[in-house]
């Protein structure tokens, strides 16, 4: 074997040129990319991934993060190549023990060249040793990793995972995690699932976080910084740790107002949705300048923001419906958000109506009434938005108006059990808008293809008796100012 060193130290360009014999001629690469057509480079082809085991350690002084990735993945085809989304400088890769040639191509294209290979129903391993400084590393002109004062945080849709650990980066590629994080002590480690253990050793302490169930790349978060950390269970006994950054000021007593109600609105959303799906619940507010909120599986990020204005618990809904709709049942295609952002958006309604502030359809004739005909938001299609609209204000609010249409066409008997259904149908896989909208014909026993197209497809105001109940416009229900603080886009 012999290296090539294209620049010194510039690992991320280092082409490992091994002697590799030829492959059989049934032996082709792996596809730089899923199939997504929002998104044509994002995931791979040829393998799916089952675990990652990534082992980092992050000073964050520096931003330096070093880490080793181990990935246990099944061949898809007869494999001679293939990619992982990543970004940071890698030292060396290998594939079933076997140290194993790598380039990368693109964007955030690591490409990998195993030394033999490898048959269609292969378990294999995959390590890769790498490190690099996150923010420092831009792709299609944005990075999604924020360095802040005392640590950074990985969150971000519909991609984060190229700035921390190597992945297949597409929800359809789900996988179970085990994140170790060894960090300077005194600082903390906050990532998805339960805590399994803390280890403090040499002024450095590891924490060790666990996703026992099928999580999406975009849906794996890293934080580290100074948090106060709480700890209790939800009535149904879900263990909860929340995190709060020690730099909030005076947006710490809202956070904490609204994060620390997780375990009862997540009881709360299992009587719409069915039994939570996971193990594990929480959240958690960092010291960061960003608007959004995110779904991260099983401990949402909240930015501080999203209290600027006093507590926020709309906020803790939407992402908390999100375990259902969007982590648990995740999207097919990008072009599916709606499956994941109208259905948290209409949480916000139902929980504006169980606090008596306002019912659904109120909130429903308030968003249809205050769009004119003529409102650019009737042209975005909530059922296929694309990639430029992907999270788009219409598909949160005219994503919902669509719910509570479904809800009124098919009456509240066959709605709440779709609302149930679905996510039990589906659980810790994928789904696409025409499959949900396949099983509420099913429930309900009607040909639901013209609501479909009119409130999800068509670029105009639906009229008629379609809208018949969302024709005035009522008294700003008083739960409205909350739900739109949720209105912060998620990308980049």
């Amino acid at each position: 074997m012999h290296y090539r060193v294209i620049a010194p130290g510039a690992l991320a360009t280092v082409s490992l040129l091994l002697a590799v014999p030829a492959f059989a001629a049934t032996y082709t690469p792996g596809a730089q990319g899923i199939g997504d057509p929002y998104y044509p480079a994002y995931g791979n082809g040829g393998y799916d991934v089952s675990h990652y085991d990534l082992r980092l350690r992050y000073q964050p002084v520096t931003d330096e993060l070093e880490g080793t990735a181990t990935l246990r993945a099944r061949t898809t085809q007869d494999l001679s190549q293939f990619d992982l989304d990543f970004l940071l400088n890698v030292s060396e890769v290998r594939v079933n023990g076997v140290e194993a040639a790598f380039t990368t191509s693109g964007e955030h294209e690591l490409v990998i060249t195993p030394r033999t290979g490898l048959a269609k129903g292969t378990d294999i391993t995959v390590v890769v040793r790498y490190r690099g400084i996150p923010s420092s590393k831009k792709a299609y002109g944005f990075t999604t990793w924020l360095h802040t004062a005392d640590g950074a945080v990985a969150a971000n849709e519909p991609e984060s995972a190229w700035w921390w650990f190597p992945s297949n980066d597409h929800p359809l590629d789900k996988a179970t995690y085990d994140v170790s994080v060894r960090v300077p002590e005194g600082t903390q480690a906050i990532s998805n699932g339960r805590l399994r253990s803390t280890r403090s050793r040499g002024g450095w302490t590891t924490y060790h976080w666990r996703s026992d169930k099928p999580q999406a790349t975009y849906l794996a978060t890293l934080a580290v910084g100074k948090f106060d950390i709480t700890t209790g269970k939800s009535e149904s006994g879900i263990p909860i740790i929340n995190a709060y950054s020690k730099n909030l000021g005076d947006r710490d007593a809202a956070a904490r107002a609204s994060v620390e109600r997780t375990g009862e609105i997540a009881d709360w959303l299992s009587g719409y949705f069915g039994p939570y799906p996971y193990n594990a619940l929480g959240g958690y507010v960092p010291d960061v300048p960003t608007g959004f909120a995110l779904e991260t599986q099983t401990r949402p990020y909240y930015s501080p923001r999203q209290f600027a204005s006093g507590p926020n618990p709309s906020v803790v809904v939407h992402e908390l419906a999100h375990q259902w709709y969007g982590d648990d049942v995740s999207l097919k295609g990008w072009k599916d958000i709606w499956i994941s952002e109208g259905f948290a958006r209409y949480a916000q309604w139902l929980w504006s109506e169980h606090e008596g502030q306002g019912t659904t359809q109120e909130l429903a004739d308030k968003v249809y009434a205050s769009h004119p005909a003529d409102d650019a938001f009737w042209t975005v299609a909530p059922g296929d938005p694309g990639p430029d609209n992907q999270f788009d204000i219409a598909v949160y609010d005219r994503g919902a108006l669509a719910i509570q249409a479904l809800r009124n066409e098919i009456g509240d008997d066959a709605f709440f059990a779709v609302l149930k259904g679905w996510p039990q149908k589906h659980t810790y896989g994928n789904a696409s808008v025409a499959d949900f909208q396949q099983y509420a014909e099913k429930v309900s026993g009607k040909d639901l293809g013209p609501l479909f197209d009119t409130w999800l497809f068509e670029p105009a105001k639906p009229a008629g008796r379609a809208a018949a109940r969302m024709s005035s416009l009522p008294a700003q229900p008083e739960s409205w100012k909350q739900i739109e603080a949720t209105n912060e886009v998620h990308k980049h």
